[in-house]
């Protein structure tokens, strides 16, 4: 993606079902769980390089060790951090306890990040300042183990100020109205009542110490989701520990984000991504599980685990963008799904260089569109094949032809090179663009000059600055007679809530375009409609996406025209052409991902209209903050 959007977050845990001194003798080190959660985050770095943490709960220690650890790093290479700091703690206990280090009451007695249950996040910050603080895991401490709450998740509510609201009912304080606070809040609320419940059940018949033993065996987890999560609107993927060693990952009830698990014997694994699972544990795809929307795995203090509901589902909406861009294509279904993107274009690239593939050359922009520029490329030669068929059979060439129709292959070169070194920090934007400039480098001479048509293909244009800024303008100067940039997204037209950063309407190229048609075509007056619309309906629980209606005179054509005379820099030579994927065929790609409401402005919760509405109120208005 040319035009770099943030994501939030990445998710890792790791349960260990037996105790500690059976990996101590089965792998020869008690660090079997560290280097395990290291490797389940490192696979996930692209997930989120803002701040990193892990948090670590010991089970069943006796009373005065600390039992929770958490580390926590906003350093330029977060993951490396937060496992230094884990691994001076092992050093240092190897080098007091020496052949103590081996033994599992000891180490545990004496040594951090002992425990059986572990939790990693990565961060993409995309609420709050880049602070410490900001990082989950976020501790919700108590002196009772089972009152104390560890969270961290892959989620965005769009109902905060809702949220917040609940809070100050149930009498709390809280010290934020952030997201993260108010999740925290709301589950510790329900966990605390559980506590009381079971403790009240209890009384007059056990002494206080039988009681907390009870309740930590009959603490009911998915009561506690079921009765905190009931008005959550939003997509999360998010874990909890319980200090006394349950611990659960509840997801959406539209499975918006991703969360996979594998368990054995052994162990309980979860991750925002298979390949990850997969390269730490070894283990087969077909034996990586996906958590069910709607549901929670929850793994109980004696290491049993099911899934289990705590929301009614609704209709699947699997984020998109986690196929298109996000998640890593090293899995099979992702690698496959991103080379039918670009074997679905074909058509519409065919048409536009009115099928003149001996003065055609095809490339791509790296990094992450590499893979659907191979599905392009098997299109092309499918396209070439049946093309062949029907030569061979209706024309019957002479030899000298039949050879050269053989042998014809597509023109493919590596045109557009990034130039990962190169940091636009100057401040000021006139030489920030400049620097923009020569982020990119291309590859010369390659072309025929005033011949050749030049197809590029991106996973996806958001903004379309990198394109106007940078792209063009160094394409143009390698001389084609016309630039085709396809995009294997369709039209990013709708901000997204639900984790990415994409929130404000005059961001998107595609707004751009429709603010341009409808002054072309007398229609600005819809903006006023569409607005006060918005704004009659902001107090309204459920409201329809009235942008939509900003779209709906102009035909996805129209559109995708206009785009390419907006990212068109003055001075051009080349003629600009830009082609977008159709959702239909996005559909037909990634058929088990149905979340396209960036595109299709769909929502799969009320309050995806809700933020909709009030970005482009903001937009009207002038105001440059997010809307939710």
């Amino acid at each position: 993606m040319s035009d770099k959007i943030k994501h939030e977050c990445g998710i890792a845990m790791i349960r260990l079902r037996k105790p500690l001194s059976y990996y101590i003798e089965k792998y020869g080190s008690p660090t079997y769980a560290v280097n395990k959660l290291y490797l389940l985050m490192e696979k996930q770095h692209n997930r989120g390089q803002d701040g990193v943490g892990v948090a670590n709960i010991k089970i069943g220690i006796k009373p005065g060790v600390r039992y929770i650890s958490r580390v926590r790093s906003i350093e330029p290479q977060p993951i490396s951090d937060v496992f230094d700091k884990i691994g001076k703690k092992y050093k240092k206990a190897k080098k007091e306890g020496k052949s103590k280090y081996y033994d599992a009451q000891w180490l545990q007695r004496n040594c951090a990040f002992t425990g059986e249950v572990w939790l990693g996040h990565l961060r993409y910050g995309t609420h709050g300042k880049n602070a410490l603080e900001n990082c989950h895991p976020i501790l919700r401490q108590n002196n009772w183990r089972s009152k104390n709450l560890v969270v961290a998740g892959n989620f965005n509510m769009t109902n905060v100020d809702e949220l917040f609201n609940n809070l100050v009912n149930l009498g709390q304080h809280p010290k934020e109205k952030i997201d993260t606070v108010t999740v925290m809040e709301k589950i510790g609320h329900f966990l605390d009542e559980e506590n009381q419940l079971l403790f009240d059940k209890y009384k007059g018949a056990k002494n206080n110490r039988e009681i907390t033993d009870l309740i930590e065996r009959e603490l009911d987890v998915q009561r506690v989701l079921r009765r905190s999560c009931k008005d959550f609107d939003g997509g999360y993927a998010m874990m909890g520990m319980i200090g006394h060693g349950a611990s659960f990952v509840a997801r959406d009830p539209s499975g918006i984000r991703p969360a996979y698990y594998y368990a054995n014997d052994e162990v309980v694994v979860v991750a925002s991504e298979k390949p990850a699972i997969k390269t730490a544990f070894n283990v087969e795809y077909n034996d990586i599980k996906e958590v069910e929307p709607g549901h929670a795995l929850i793994i109980e203090k004696n290491g049993d685990y099911r899934e289990a509901p705590f929301r009614d589902k609704l209709e699947k909406k699997s984020c998109s963008f986690e196929r298109i861009y996000f998640s890593r294509g090293s899995d099979p279904d992702i690698y496959n799904e991103r080379k039918n993107l670009g074997k679905l274009v074909i058509p519409d690239i065919l048409k536009s260089i009115n099928f003149d593939l001996k003065n055609t050359v095809f490339s791509y922009i790296p990094n992450t569109a590499e893979t659907a520029f191979l599905g392009m490329l098997e299109g092309i030669e499918d396209y070439l094949i049946n093309k062949r068929k029907d030569i061979i059979i209706d024309g019957k060439p002479d030899p000298d032809s039949l050879e050269e129709i053989l042998s014809f292959k597509p023109r493919v070169e590596k045109i557009v090179a990034k130039d990962a070194k190169l940091r636009t920090f100057i401040t000021d934007d006139e030489h920030r663009d400049e620097l923009v400039a020569h982020v990119y480098d291309t590859t010369y001479e390659v072309i025929n000059k005033g011949k050749d048509t030049l197809v590029v293909i991106d996973d996806s244009i958001v903004r379309g600055t990198t394109l106007e800024k940078s792209i063009l303008k160094m394409l143009d100067r390698i001389g084609p007679k016309k630039i085709v940039i396809v995009s294997s997204a369709p039209q990013i037209r709708f901000p997204d809530c639900y984790g990415i950063d994409m929130s404000r309407m005059k961001d998107f190229i595609a707004f751009r375009a429709v603010l341009e048609l409808l002054i072309d075509s007398g229609k600005e007056y819809l903006l006023d409609e569409v607005y006060e619309k918005c704004l009659a309906s902001q107090t309204d629980t459920e409201q329809p996406n009235y942008v939509k209606e900003l779209y709906d005179p102009f035909t996805y054509e129209q559109i995708s025209n206009k785009i390419a005379e907006i990212v068109t820099p003055e001075g051009m030579n080349a003629e600009v052409q830009v082609i977008y994927q159709t959702v239909e065929n996005l559909h037909k790609a990634c058929p088990g991902h149905l979340g396209d409401w960036y595109f299709t402005g769909d929502y799969p919760t009320p309050g995806g209209n809700r933020v909709v509405n009030k970005a482009f109120i903001y937009f009207m208005e002038g105001k440059l903050v997010r809307a939710y």
